[in-house]
């Protein structure tokens, strides 16, 4: 069976300023995840159509909205950025894209089962036709951060119910980050990390003459996702021999149950024996970091998420952790070593300290303007001295259309970020001709407060959470002898021999 992006209403009626139907800047900035989308779905093979409004004159639509995208104008066209991606355009004159077209029988010719809905807007086209989708048995994705509407609480809303009540799969732009070089340290290698009855066991066998060829599993004791495989693969190289061992793992970042089979190594034991508590610590850690940050990303709903946790740990992890936030979707780090791992680069704004030295937001955001390279973006911290909307007006007119965004830091002695404070800068900010300027928020967040700001309709256009994910709680690992010598045996209430594991695959 195949995969088939559908595009709902992409046009220059919805996402061009001037039309009456208009959905905003928010719907405008949607437009280059949609590239991507449609560039990462046409390299696997996907079909790209896209379903386009083209109304009558005399449409009964237009006894509730605006007459718009009629037939033959303007605004009835794909617009620019996106117009030679489709492959078959659809046109419609209903909110579904099922509606009175042809879609499901193209679908059925092209023998699709699963379709990747993106598109305005949220809670009125791209929702309708979602539910004729489900209703129709395809499986369905929606990338959260490639749909939009005018309403933010009504496309959160939208997004909420096609999850929760129609089964579709909310996906996020999350990609994850290439294998990098792990480096193994020689006390890893030596045992220094090991828990010294491991060290004492291969002892014990090498003195008794004792090698045999074992099966361990590894498995996770509750529901998370899985990172660490890569630096668990990297450590293994180092120890197993080139010959007579067989590694088997789950991929970095795949969902994993409690339980699950994430890990199976067979070779002779005085090989890797030493090496448990080695790789039970960075699979816990790594999976316990990635796994929260997955529950902020699907939280956001397609709204970026940064990793900002780095001051939270010891220096020494800083780099895996955001590694592993990368892994469990985060879309950026603070620190350059982070950033290298998750092959990014680093992030971040002004702290209050520059703020404070400097006297004032906007000399200090200037001051950035001038020393840093121009490609990184102009965001202003807008909390230090003044009422966040006066600051936030100030530092857009001073830096004269170079500010990309504000950040939102409240702090919890004046009452915290809050959803009514965003749309209030937000409007402000639209008010005095900065509708591009995007607004970050940060402070204690997690993915109940991430819910909160969506919930409430609050236009919220990036996420920085710090301690959520740098102080979640290891995903505790086991390790289990399965067989020895092939001979299958286990512990009293594990079962012997060797799991059945389909989804694992052979990495060494």
């Amino acid at each position: 069976m195949a995969r088939a992006v559908l595009a709902v209403d992409l046009l220059r009626g919805f996402l061009e300023e001037g039309h009456p139907l208009f959905c905003g800047a928010r719907a405008r900035r949607i437009i280059p995840h949609v590239q991507d989308m449609f560039t990462a779905e046409r390299e696997r093979g996907s079909h790209i159509i896209c379903a386009c409004d083209r109304h009558t004159p005399d449409d009964p639509e237009f006894k509730q909205f605006p007459p718009h995208c009629i037939d033959g104008t303007e605004e009835a066209e794909i617009v620019q950025e996106l117009a030679d991606y489709p492959e078959t355009t659809i046109a419609k004159q209903h909110f579904s894209a099922f509606s009175g077209t042809n879609l499901d029988q193209l679908l059925q010719q092209l023998h699709v089962d699963t379709l990747v809905v993106c598109g305005v807007c949220t809670d009125i086209c791209v929702l309708h036709t979602v539910a004729d989708a489900r209703d129709r048995g395809y499986t369905v994705e929606v990338p959260g951060n490639c749909v939009a509407s005018f309403d933010e609480k009504n496309h959160a809303f939208a997004l909420g119910h096609m999850e929760n009540v129609l089964g579709v799969t909310i996906t996020s732009e999350s990609v994850r980050p290439p294998t990098p070089e792990w480096n193994i340290p020689d006390s890893w290698l030596k045992g220094d990390t090991a828990d010294v009855y491991f060290l004492r066991t291969v002892e014990i066998l090498k003195r008794e003459g004792i090698n045999p060829v074992t099966t361990m599993e590894i498995f996770p004791q509750r529901d998370g996702i899985l990172c660490g495989i890569e630096e668990v693969k990297a450590l293994l190289r180092h120890v197993l021999p080139d010959k007579g061992a067989e590694v088997w793992a789950l991929e970095e970042g795949q969902p994993i149950a409690k339980k699950e089979v994430a890990l199976r190594i067979t070779a002779p034991y005085q090989s890797f024996g030493a090496y448990e508590t080695c790789y039970l610590g960075i699979l816990a850690h790594c999976s316990g970091w990635a796994s929260a940050a997955r529950e902020c990303i699907q939280a956001a709903r397609g709204i970026p998420v940064l990793s900002f946790g780095a001051r939270h740990v010891h220096p020494s992890t800083v780099a895996v952790m955001e590694y592993s936030a990368a892994v469990g979707g985060c879309s950026g780090c603070a620190t350059t070593a982070g950033a290298r791992l998750a092959g990014k680069d680093p992030v971040g704004t002004i702290p209050h300290a520059l703020i404070i030295i400097m006297g004032s937001t906007a000399a200090a955001t200037l001051a950035f303007d001038r020393a840093m390279n121009p490609e990184l973006p102009r965001i202003a911290l807008v909390d230090t001295f003044e009422d966040e909307v006066r600051e936030s007006v100030a530092v857009a007119k001073a830096m004269e259309g170079r500010l990309f965004g504000v950040r939102l830091d409240t702090p919890s002695e004046r009452g915290r970020v809050t959803a009514d404070l965003v749309k209030e800068v937000r409007a402000w900010l639209d008010l005095e001709g900065f509708k591009d300027i995007r607004i970050a928020v940060s402070g204690g967040l997690d993915p109940d407060r991430i819910r909160y700001f969506l919930e409430a309709g609050s236009p919220v256009d990036l996420f920085a959470v710090g301690s959520y994910v740098s102080d979640a709680r290891p995903l505790d690992f086991t390790a289990d002898l399965h067989e020895v010598d092939g001979r299958p045996i286990a512990k009293r209430g594990r079962m012997p021999g060797v799991t059945p594991s389909p989804k694992l695959r052979r990495i060494l």
